[in-house]
């Protein structure tokens, strides 16, 4: 049986209001994606209450099919910074389990944004690499997967306001990754797994999970120089 289509919502606030209660029911395979307007450097909040314990959400940063939140290893409730700008997708499910019996379950979803995204800077302050939203870009020294192997992968920054940064990152299998720097300091990522840093002069050493993943950001790509 081919699995139902995600069903896809906007969301918005009312005027003056950071957060709305989303009411909802699904059955079986049912799922729905809230999509929500908001960008880097931004706080967003999730909370999730089910008739059914098999009810969970997951949280996709814009820019990314991965989710950077999993319910189901990590509860009904969120909250974290935003690494990039666009669509926030908060996406409602039964676990399969629960999908395959054709379960039910009635849900309210209370989420919230809170804070000033840091806005990219213009073009005019810091010239942008032609036909991109990139300031400025480089190979780096990286690692993933199991063997850990050292390479190079290329990575771009979009430089913000506030001394804040987004630092995209192919991995060594394609896959992107986004890091939210404010400061200076890598803060965030959109991926589920643990970020670490270590400093080491005037670099970044970036850590997701149990060293699955590792990055080294030199902090002239972050601020320029």
């Amino acid at each position: 049986m081919a699995q139902a289509a995600i069903e896809s919502q906007r969301v918005t606030f009312r005027a003056g209001a950071d957060s709305t209660l989303l009411k909802g029911q699904l059955k079986g395979d049912q799922t729905v994606d809230y999509k929500l307007r908001a960008g880097a450097g931004q706080t967003l909040s999730v909370e999730l209450k089910g008739s059914n314990p098999q009810n969970y959400f997951n949280v996709m940063a814009a820019g990314t099919d991965t989710a950077l939140f999993i319910g189901s290893s990590s509860g009904n409730r969120f909250r974290g910074l935003l690494p990039s700008d666009g669509d926030v997708r908060v996406r409602v499910y039964l676990m399969r389990p629960a999908a395959r019996r054709n379960e039910t379950s009635t849900y309210s979803l209370k989420v919230g944004i809170s804070g000033a995204p840091l806005a990219p800077v213009p073009a005019s302050r810091d010239a942008l690499i032609p036909g991109t939203p990139y300031h400025a870009s480089a190979d780096v020294p990286c690692s993933s997967g199991s063997s850990g192997k050292a390479t190079r992968c290329k990575a771009s920054v979009i430089r913000r306001a506030k001394n804040g940064a987004t630092v995209v990152v192919m991995n060594p299998e394609g896959q992107k990754r986004q890091f939210l720097f404010v400061k200076g300091k890598a803060v965030a990522s959109d991926q589920p797994e643990k970020l670490s840093v270590q400093r080491r002069g005037d670099v970044s050493v970036l850590l997701l999970g149990e060293n699955v993943e590792r990055y080294e950001i030199v902090d002239a790509l972050v601020v320029g120089g």
